[in-house]
This record gives structure tokens, sequence and C-alpha cells, in this order.
């Protein structure tokens, strides 16, 4: 006879064994019973103890509850046979995604360290990467669109969102499928925002609240795709969630960047229910530019300390626009200070080149080397001015004197002191919210770092992390990008959460620390004869602040009775 210690608890109202570890013969627990020092359990006993993650698992699976994603998911895909869901499959990887993300292959291991193993009607032996292949494989494009429409409506109503502020973008992510993989459309070679030229590229666009971030639409789209053609193939898009999400709420502005900036797209944008405020390219509006600052007006009465504003008409795109621009201190000292910096290593680099042209035409170097040309310098020369703005603040001529190349430079001063007083510290809006304030439209673009912010947290390799991403299709991979959408999602709404209880955390130190409370239970074998094994649970210590973690989320309801 061999002996098991197991843990049952009912899930859907059926029994189920959620933990189970083998003890060994009656023998051997003899053993460790003699064997044990008073007071103390054997090390052999000491074993019998198992750690759970409670604290971030418990707390996303709540919300996930509240949003109803189950049944959500499962109401647009169907199951097929027995066994789990598809609403279950994705909810288990959701936030696998939100606080330990991996392959499929190491979910089922990571499942069986959690709290779910209580809580969700699946097994971790059911947790494979060919279950999820299969699973993920009966989610289609328009299951997609459909299960976030009716989870971005639950969104609004179960918690309230401010919609008055929406912000779209657009980033992209590298991926490792290989060049000759032609099963992908979606990942394409083009400009990686990580620096990754050499990889493909998936890209994403999400529509966000300015109230945490929290994702109401996204779009996978081919890599090398730009802005402004990803936006003008949304538009019907965002415009039919506008009007699902516009009962809620009387006037919606989206708020974009100056790269999804086109007539068609703005013209789309007029023909939608929502409002918008946006930015310009402001060296193609050298007119504003050239408007002294003496006619700005202060905004630090309006809570904009060293922001000044010009507000005007302008035809923009066609079309009669309220145009302000703006002059932020701030940003005028950080953009000299970048600039300055260039400037200094543009002349360090051609004050070597000087020495080094001088060295060859006195004789002093040689040794060998191929004497510089006069088309190997000037290529030198342009790659150094090719950045922002040196090509105008340096005047370099390269000629040929003596055979060998001559360079004299120098700087513009001129040129340096226009660009302070035209362009730097300048940002110019343009919004079709004619009666708002200046500061009512400044603030409004400011909210745009939240969607910089969700698209940070989406690229944290510890939390979320849609990349690096395991599949290689195009439907397999819009799944992915939907799940690392709603792990966003998630743990957007657990900061907004816990901020409504006035405990204000980044996406990272909420997620550690409440993957820090965990939860022990300990087997203690029978105490004299005839006696029962007992088992006993308890959460380990908790620091002040994940003791208030705690108990704002009433996490004490998951902890094992």
């Amino acid at each position: 006879t061999y002996y098991y210690a197991r843990e049952c608890k009912r899930v859907n109202g059926k029994p189920k064994i959620v933990w189970q570890k083998y003890l060994g013969r009656l023998e051997d627990i003899v053993t460790a019973v003699t064997e044990r020092r008073e007071g103390q359990l054997v090390p052999q006993a000491q074993k019998e103890g198992i750690i759970t993650d409670v604290g971030a698992v418990a707390a996303l699976y709540d919300l996930a509850c509240r949003l109803d994603v189950v049944s959500i998911v499962d109401r647009h895909v169907k199951k097929r046979g027995s066994g789990p869901s598809v609403g279950n499959y994705l909810l288990v990887a959701i936030i696998n995604r939100c606080v330990d993300p991996g392959s499929k292959a190491k979910v089922g291991e990571w499942f069986d360290r959690t709290v779910l193993r209580r809580l969700v009607d699946i097994e971790s032996r059911q947790l494979t990467s060919q279950r999820y292949w299969d699973n993920m494989d009966r989610i289609p494009p328009q299951a997609i669109a459909a299960m976030e429409a009716d989870l971005s409506a639950r969104i609004v109503r179960e918690f309230d969102l401010d919609l008055r502020h929406l912000l779209f973008d657009a980033t992209n992510f590298f991926t490792f499928i290989a060049s000759f993989n032609e099963r992908s459309t979606l990942a394409q070679r083009g400009k990686s925002k990580e620096g990754r030229a050499s990889l493909r590229i998936v890209g994403l666009a999400l529509l966000v609240t300015a109230d945490f971030h929290v994702p109401l639409f996204h779009a996978t789209y081919p890599g090398n795709q730009h802005d402004a053609p990803t936006f003008a193939s949304v538009t019907d898009a965002l415009a039919a969630r506008c009007r699902q999400l516009a009962e809620g709420a009387q006037h919606i502005t989206v708020i974009f960047d100056k790269g999804n900036n086109s007539a068609d797209n703005l013209a789309a944008v007029d023909a939608t229910p929502y409002h918008f405020v946006g930015a310009l390219v402001p060296t193609h509006h050298r007119d504003l530019l050239a408007i002294p600052r003496e006619q700005f007006r202060s905004l630090a009465r309006d809570g904009l300390p060293g922001v000044s504003a010009y507000r005007t008409q302008k035809k923009v795109f066609g079309r009669e626009r309220t145009v302000v621009l703006t002059y932020n201190e701030n940003l005028f000292v950080a953009q000299s200070k970048t600039l300055l910096r260039e400037i200094g290593k543009r002349q360090q680099l051609l004050r070597e080149l000087v020495s080094r042209l001088e060295s060859w035409r006195t004789g002093e170097m040689r040794g060998g080397r191929r004497a510089p040309t006069l088309a190997a310098t000037r290529k030198k020369v342009n790659d150094w001015l090719s950045a922002r703005h040196m090509g105008e603040l340096f005047d370099v001529e390269v000629i040929e004197r003596d055979g060998l190349p001559a360079v004299t430079y120098g700087f513009n001063q001129p040129a340096w002191e226009t660009l302070q007083a035209t362009l730097l510290g300048k940002t110019i809006l343009f919004t079709d919210n004619e009666e708002w304030s200046e500061a009512q439209i400044v603030r409004a673009y400011r909210a745009g770092h939240h969607i910089e912010d969700a698209f940070r947290e989406m690229k944290d390799p510890h939390h979320i992390a849609l990349r690096p991403q395991y599949h290689w299709t195009d439907q397999k991979i819009r799944v992915h990008v939907f799940t690392c959408v709603l792990a966003l999602m998630l743990v957007s709404l657990l900061r907004r959460e816990l901020h409504n209880k006035g405990i204000d955390l980044s996406m990272r130190r909420m997620l550690e620390l409440l993957g820090d409370i965990r939860e022990m239970l300990m087997f203690f074998p029978p105490q004299g004869r005839g006696g029962e094994a007992t088992v006993r649970s308890s959460i380990t210590a908790l620091s002040p602040e994940q003791r208030s973690l705690y108990d704002a989320l009433a996490l004490e309801r998951y902890a094992s009775r």
C-alpha cells in the first residue's frame, strides 16, 4: 500500500484533485514519525511543504472574472469535444503573459506553481504546446474582433472608464521568423522602432484610454506598412468602436501623432462621431515658426508653468482648423542640450580629420597605408552631417590640394541662433475642438505619453512581453498579439483599481510586490497512534507595502482553507 497527500476542491460544482504528493509506504511514514525531534519536523517531513504563487495571479484572475473573459471567448469560439474550453486556455495564457511570459511548452509547469490550479477547470497535463496550438487554431480574425468589442463594452460598463480622451498610435515588434519562411505575410522587413533592421517585424496599432492606458481596440498589420496607411486602414473599425463606446460618453476626442497625418485620414476622421487632437510637422509650417515669442500667451495660470501658446486658424489638409503653436522652456533646454552634444561630436571628428590629412601632407603618416581619396573623404563628411540639423549648422568644404583632400570647416552661428529662435522648444497642435482653450488642447496632446507607456510595457521582457513570439503563421501571430493586448488590459485595470484605493505604483513594481505574495502548505505526519496527518496553510511574511496590496484587493478570498 502506498500513501498520497491530496488537496481537493470543488471547481464548477465538481470535485477536483488540485494537488497531490506521494508520501511513500506505511513504514516510511512511521520512520518519519519516530525520527521526529521534539517540536520540529525532520528534514524529510519538511520536504512535504509546497509554495504557491497567489498575489499577482489571484488579483488578475479576479479581474478576468469580473470581465467574464472565459464566457465571452467561449461565446464566440466553440470548443470541440470534451475537455477545457478555448476560454480557459486563453485565460491561463493571458495571466501567464502578465507575470511570467514564456513559451506555451512551459505554461503547465508554471500553472502547477500558482493558485490557478484550484481556480480554473483545467489540469497542467492539458497545458501542452500542442493543445495550445489546437485551441489557438480555432480562433479566426473575425472572432478576435468580436471578442475585443464585447470586452471593451464590458470594461466601460464595469469600471466606468473616462472616454473623453482616447489615444491612437502604432509601433512594431521584431521577430525571429526566418527570412525564407513564407507562411507569414505579417512579418516583414521594415523600419524597426527597436533598431533591429536585420529582423522581420510585425506592426501593432492600439487605441487606449488616457485613463491608465486601458486598450479598447487593436490591429495587427504587416511590419513594412507605414503609420499613415495603417491609420487609414483601421478608421472604419475605430469609428465603429467609438460608436459602440459613445453610449456612455458625450464627447470623445482621439489623440494621435503626426505620423498618422494625411488628407485622406483627416477626411475619414471628419466622417466619424469623434473629435481629434493631432500634431503637425513643424518644418512644414515655417510661417508659424517665424511668429516671435512675444506674441505667445503664457499658460502658467492654467497650470502649465513654462509653457506659452499662440492660437490661430489655418487651412490644414484641406480644411480650416484650430492651430495652437506652443513653446515649452523645458523642451527648449532638452533639445538644445541634445543638439549641442551632437555639435560637439562633429567638431571633434572634423578636427581629427583635418589633423590626419595634415599628417599625410607633411609625410608624418606613412607605414604602407593607403592615402585618403577625395571621394572617400567627402562621403565620410556627408555621413557625419546627415544627422538632423547638422548640415545647416556646419559650413564644410572638401577640396583636393597637392594630390590629397583638404578640409576646411566652420560653425554657422547665425543658423544656430535662427534654429533656437524658430524651432527649438516648439510644437504645433491642431484640432477640430474649436471651443477648447489652449490649455485643454495642450493637456489632451500631452496625454499621448500614456500610449508610449503601453508600448513600453508590452516590450518589457519580464511582464506581458509580446516578443519573442514563438509563432510563425499569420493566424497564430494574431492570436498571440490579442493575448498580449488582453494581458495589458488586465494589468492596466489592476493599476487603476489600486490607484482608486490610494495606492500608486508602476506596472513593474506592482507585479513584483504582488508576485512575491505566496502561500505555503505544510503537511504534518500523524501525531501518535491513530492520529491523522494534518495540512496547514499560511501566507508568506508580507512587507507593509505588500500587506496594503493584499488587503486593498481582498486577496484573502483566494487563500487555501
